[in-house]
Parts: C-alpha cells; structure tokens; sequence
C-alpha cells in the first residue's frame, strides 16, 4: 500500500509539470496575433489550449502557425484583454505580432481652455484606445515647457480632464502630446489665449543675496553661466541662498515670460 501511494504522489507532481502558461496582456485594437506553434514530435504540437478573457478559443491549434481570432469575441476597441497559451513543458510558442495588443495613441483634442481667474485649464478629447499618459506642455522661453501629466481615460466617447496650470502674462500657447510603444509623440494642435494680467515683477532688484521675490506667482528655472540648470520651480519667491557666488559670471534666470541676468552678492 506504502509502495502505490508514492506512485501516485510522483504521477501527480509528474503531471503538474507537464505544462506552462504563457499569458500576455494588452489593449484590443481590432487585429489579431499571429502565432508560431512548434511541432513536438508524433504529429503533435506545443500549444495545448487557448483562452481569451478566460473563455476557450475555437482556434485550430494543431498547427505549426495559427491565428488567435479577437474579432469573435465582440471586444470594443481599447478593452483590456488577457490571453492565457497553455503549451507542453520544454517548447515555447512564438508571438509574431505581439505590438497589436499595445496600447495606440488616436486621441483628438477637441477643445482646451485655460480660465485665467483660477488657472484651470481643461480639455476634452475623443478617439481614444487604450490608456495612455497625456503630457500638457506650455510653450515659455522660447522652448516647450512640461507642465503637468494626466493619466488617459482610454476610451473612445467623449473624456474631459483638468489640472491647474501657470499662466504667464500676455500670450500663452498649450498643446496635449502622447508617446505610445511606438515612440512617436502625437501631439494636438497648439490652443492660443491672452493673459491680460500685469508683466511678473521681482525684488531685490541689485545685490540680490539670499531671495528673489516675483510680484505674482510664476515658473521660474535659473541656470549658471555654463548653461546648467541650477534651481527650477513655481512661486511667488526663490531661495536662490545655495547659489554660489559668481565674480565673473551671471546668473540667467526665467521667469513670467521674461528672462534676465543677474550676479549673486
């Protein structure tokens, strides 16, 4: 009885090896993958089940390349999907167009504003498959600014999101960009407001020390005479006390949408 207990032990745990899940995650955007199935001998193959979202596939699989069909499943483009490819210890499938299950950047921007009272700016988009990171940039100093982050909703209906921003006196221009897996940024077009707000002033205007202090509040990047960013930030007052002192070189600092040079005492 000992001798056929330990069989059946060893029977088992033989068994519990005998197979491997493959499992891979994405975005369904509407194609489907393409597989490579290794032949293991005896006119078998590796891969001995398929599941979509838990539910079997129909695929024929006993083959040395097949496809997993998505479009019978009735996804909605930018659903989330989990593919689970059960295959024989010791043989390894082949995925030759995993890129479908990534996430695209599709967004449009349909409207954006900025409300100067409370600097909230808002934006709605459309178009939208898969969850993605939205990058809101400010174009200051000649250069476009990094101002926020947003986490995509990833739908296609209509979305609408909002952050607080730093507007600079005068003309102010925002765009949305994303970066999907394939690298390329896509950018909305450039959005366009006017700030009637007064020009941002500062003191200590000669021998500044310790502190500048800005007459409203406003992004600020300070870089040294070798063109090293050194402090950045948003304020109405910089502690500029970790500075060191420069007897040959100024300071340039950007402010509002101002710049200026300066010597620390």
């Amino acid at each position: 009885m000992k001798r056929l207990g330990l069989t059946i032990l060893a029977f088992t745990i033989c068994l519990s090896n005998f197979a491997e899940v493959m499992k891979l995650e994405g975005i369904y955007q509407g194609k489907n993958l393409l597989v490579m199935n290794p032949s293991t001998g005896g006119g078998s193959f590796c891969i001995t089940d398929v599941k979509v979202n838990g539910t079997a596939s129909n695929d024929q699989i006993n083959s040395n390349a097949f496809e997993i069909n998505l479009s019978v499943f009735d996804f909605k483009i930018g659903e989330k999907i989990e593919i689970d490819i059960t295959h024989k210890n010791g043989c390894i499938p082949k995925i030759l167009n995993p890129e479908v299950l990534n996430a695209k950047s599709t967004f449009t921007v349909t409207a954006l504003k900025v409300d100067p009272k409370t600097n909230k700016l808002t934006f709605t988009t459309t178009g939208e498959t898969g969850v993605l990171t939205f990058i809101i940039e400010q174009f200051r100093w000649n250069k476009w600014v990094k101002v926020g982050q947003l986490s995509g909703i990833g739908t296609a209906t209509v979305n609408n999101y909002q952050m607080q921003v730093t507007m600079c006196s005068g003309d102010n221009q925002f765009r949305v960009s994303q970066t999907d897996f394939s690298k390329v940024p896509r950018i909305s077009k450039v959005f366009k407001f006017r700030n009637m707000a007064p020009p941002v002033t500062f003191t200590p205007l000669k021998k500044i020390t310790s502190e500048i202090v800005f007459s409203d509040v406003t992004m600020y990047e300070i870089y040294d005479a070798f063109g090293k960013l050194q402090l950045k930030g948003t304020g109405n007052k910089v502690d500029i006390s970790s500075l060191k002192k420069l007897d040959k070189y100024k300071y340039v600092m950007l402010f509002d949408n101002q710049d200026m040079q300066f010597v620390k005492e």
